[in-house]
């Protein structure tokens, strides 16, 4: 393996002014600096990273805290983060916080000293998980809203989103709406729930709690919610999930009971991942620009970053806006793009 050393004695300079060209650092004449690029791209030579990082205080690490990795919200969540790092010359370590205290603050211990800043997404983080962290590194919690004044959050407008989905369901006509809940003790979930019984309520529509159903955030558990509210007396004529995936297992479950979407159960959801406009019907969804969330979460820990944690903390939040298709009555304002003749040859083989 090439050292510095090697470097320095091909170039016939010394290891510290190798480690100044290669760390941007210190007085070195444009001579030189060519010299030593040009000897160290021949040899292949890679900086130590751990060396580096001792010297330079800088890992060009970002550490990432989820409640999960699996699905297509996380991965739009992630694609976001990534793309706003690589651009920003800093790399990502990913990790699941498990849904409990103890696996959040193993997390976090995991990539202390191995990480510049942290953005975290848990809805069972605190200000004692925190303490776990330098008081010097920089952290955005996301989708989560800090206590005190000390840490910068992005949120999005939850309460809003499903607001105007649900008062979208009540200009249909539909007076008895159910909607599918998220994890408890999550902060989107309760925010959604919050904006569903606001515009209830705005309606003259009492909310029924037989309508309130338990959920996950998962397939299966829109699916299960989906079976129990045609199982009621008075079921539905419309249900709001509290997310996608919810809402897609809730469509399965109405194909499966030959329930007609529209005609017979309206369906909407939130998020508008990029599955939600293929689905048959498409699905209406409360629009967030998941990529956008990712990417703005990022720039806020850059932002701690270059100053040194030591900045005015920042709250922002990210808009939602509503994209209705087929499954709640309205004709698709998306289609998928027409296939390229390329398509159209593999089709016919």
């Amino acid at each position: 393996m090439v050292t510095i050393k090697d470097v320095a004695r091909e170039a016939n300079v010394s290891v510290a002014t190798v480690s100044r060209v290669l760390n941007g650092s210190g007085p070195v004449s444009d001579e030189t600096r060519r010299l030593i690029r040009e000897v160290a791209g021949r040899m292949r030579y890679v900086p130590h990273s751990g060396a580096r990082s001792l010297i330079t205080s800088k890992t060009e690490t970002l550490g990432v805290l989820l409640p999960d990795l699996y699905g297509e919200f996380f991965s739009e969540v992630i694609r976001g983060m990534d793309d706003t790092a690589q651009r920003n010359n800093f790399h990502l370590l990913i990790s699941r916080a498990y849904a409990d205290r103890h696996g959040i603050e193993t997390a976090i211990k995991a990539m202390r000293g191995r990480v510049d800043g942290v953005v975290i997404m848990s809805p069972d983080l605190d200000e004692k998980s925190l303490l776990n962290l330098p008081s010097t590194i920089p952290v955005v919690l996301l989708c989560s809203v800090p206590r005190g004044n000390e840490i910068d959050s992005l949120t999005i407008t939850n309460c809003r989103g499903a607001r105007e989905m649900v008062a979208h369901l009540v200009s249909l006509g539909h007076r008895r709406i159910a909607i599918i809940k998220g994890s408890a003790r999550n902060y989107d979930a309760a925010e959604r729930l919050r904006g569903y019984r606001m515009a209830l309520r705005e309606r003259g529509i009492a909310p029924d709690p037989y309508l309130e159903r338990e959920g996950d955030f998962t397939e299966a558990a829109g699916y299960t919610a989906a079976l129990k509210l045609l199982s009621l007396p008075n079921r539905p004529t419309a249900i709001f999930a509290a997310n996608d995936s919810m809402a897609i297992g809730a469509l399965s479950a109405l194909r499966e009971s030959n329930v007609e979407v529209p005609e017979e159960m309206a369906v909407a959801g939130f998020d508008d991942i990029p599955l939600a406009r293929y689905m048959d019907p498409p699905l209406s969804s409360v629009h967030v620009p998941i990529h956008e969330l990712g990417a703005k979460a990022v720039e806020l820990l850059l932002h701690g970053i270059m100053h040194k944690n030591d900045h005015t903390r920042r709250r922002e939040r990210v808009s939602t806006e509503l994209v209705i298709r087929r499954s709640t009555g309205a004709e698709p304002a998306e289609r998928p793009p027409p296939p390229t003749t390329l398509n159209k040859v593999m089709a016919s083989i």
